[in-house]
């Protein structure tokens, strides 16, 4: 069986897990540019992880200026199997308080600003994006979340903004009549980049607020965010440590086969695929191009 090697994105607390073995940060060039940050690579309970701190420690990137392609690009080379972000979010939900955890299973994308596929002019690929998390990962989050005694709820739609700037009134009820439960900045493009990169992905949207939709939280605040941020980091380690056991080391395929997304989704004949874009893809889509070349 294949061993599994989790990749975690997230905010920069997320990574110091005490228990950590063998923890050394590694630089990884990406041909789609620079990665948020180093890689911090160690082994947690006998399985192997990568931790990549999505804005880079320090928060120096904004949710528009990841670079998302060179973020999935990196865990993918330093041998990743499955992905695991973690992020905050505003709710759209009375029943989601600050501080109640998310794990949702469908996404709505608003971003605009942003690189959203590893394919394109040369080499054209159309990847499903019907089920966009895995279930067997969202279960598994979803049984340690019980486990803990965390507010945890499985499903759900989460709604991607571009952000920096949060909603206005009108978009924050807007997205409410759309029957959305979440809203955050960064599940997007990172999903799908993520299908392409035939990584099986889910998300722990932790809840920081109700955006301002709600008469008693009508104007979101920075401090606002980053006092419940602490509290969910704390919440958010303990969740990993007891869903790390659950997936590895020997490595389950996904229920949805996403492994093999590729086989069916490259469309440009080979002859007809632009080479400088051929060897730019030799990470994310070198299962299926070494087979057929």
């Amino acid at each position: 069986m294949t061993k599994t090697v989790l990749g975690v994105i997230g905010g920069s607390g997320v990574y110091d897990i005490s228990g950590l073995e063998d923890a050394r940060w590694q630089h990884v060039d990406s041909p789609w540019g620079e990665p948020s940050d180093d890689i911090l690579l160690g082994r947690l309970m006998g399985v192997d992880m990568a931790f990549l701190p999505r804005h880079g420690r320090g928060h120096v990137h904004s949710p528009s200026s990841i670079n998302y392609r060179a973020n999935i690009d990196a865990m993918k080379r330093v041998g990743c199997t499955d992905i695991l972000s973690v992020s905050a979010c505003g709710s759209l939900k009375e029943e989601f308080p600050p501080g109640h955890f998310v794990l949702p299973d469908q996404f709505i994308d608003r971003t605009h600003a942003r690189e959203k596929s590893f394919f394109g002019r040369g080499f054209v690929a159309h990847v499903s994006l019907a089920h966009p998390v895995c279930p067997r990962l969202v279960n598994a989050l979803a049984e340690a979340a019980a486990e803990e005694g965390i507010g945890c709820h499985t499903g759900g739609t989460y709604l991607a903004m571009e952000g920096p700037q949060f909603s206005t009134l009108a978009e924050s009820n807007l997205y409410r009549s759309w029957g959305c439960d979440v809203i955050g900045m960064t599940a997007m493009p990172e999903a799908k980049l993520a299908r392409e990169a035939e990584m099986p992905y889910a998300i722990v949207a932790m809840v920081t607020d109700y955006d301002c939709w709600h008469p008693d939280h009508d104007s979101v605040t920075v401090e606002q965010v980053i006092r419940v941020l602490f509290s969910n980091g704390d919440k958010a380690r303990a969740l990993l440590k007891r869903v790390v056991p659950k997936l590895g080391p020997e490595r389950t395929p996904s229920p949805l086969g996403i492994e093999r997304t590729l086989d069916t989704a490259l469309i440009t004949a080979p002859e007809k695929r632009d080479p400088e874009l051929f060897r730019k893809l030799d990470a994310v889509a070198g299962r299926v191009l070494n087979k057929h070349n």
